[in-house]
């Protein structure tokens, strides 16, 4: 069921920007001229908890969508890097907090039909504020702690824009009711 890549061409090479037009024959032989992809680094995003309750939210500007919106705390990884130490990461450059327990909850395809990555899912517990946030030159980052009950809530509401950030939530939330 796989397509045949038969040619690439890239129009961009940047490292969070990457695109190509790819020209693929399909299984039953059929010519496709013109297959847009967008290559990004696999990212990681999870909710974090505190050790009193709290989940660690980020607000932030998102320019594309021209709104400061409330996210999860999360980022790309590095090549190679092993998932579960990427999300220590960020959510340290991040937050400034350490988790005692990070569990895989999932992974998901942002667009598969023009994106290439996939984004990681964790739930991060038991969270200590150990250093002040190392942020990236373009991040604008501010730390809401909120009710665990409460990001439930707004969950429910509807509040989160980012959908990888959803998808985790869910995730992690079935998690932790199965606890």
């Amino acid at each position: 069921m796989n397509w045949k890549t038969l040619t690439t061409k890239y129009i961009s090479r940047h490292k969070y920007f990457t695109a190509r037009v790819d020209k693929c024959e399909m299984p039953d032989g059929k010519i496709v001229e013109e297959y847009y992809v967008v290559e990004l680094p696999v990212s990681a995003c999870a909710l974090a908890i505190t050790e009193d309750g709290n989940v660690v939210l980020n607000r932030q500007y998102r320019h594309p969508i021209k709104e400061t919106i409330t996210e999860l705390p999360g980022g790309f990884m590095d090549e190679g890097e092993e998932p579960t130490k990427a999300i220590a990461r960020e959510l340290l450059e991040e937050t400034g907090y350490a988790f005692s327990s990070i569990e895989y909850v999932g992974k998901v395809a942002a667009n598969p039909g023009v994106l290439d990555n996939y984004t990681q899912l964790f739930l991060a517990q038991g969270g200590k504020k150990v250093a002040a946030q190392s942020l990236d030159h373009n991040e604008e980052i501010d730390i809401v702690l909120v009710p665990l009950a409460e990001v439930r809530a707004m969950l429910a509401r509807n509040e989160f824009a980012q959908a990888l950030h959803t998808c985790c939530l869910m995730y992690a939330f079935q998690k932790l009711d199965s606890q």
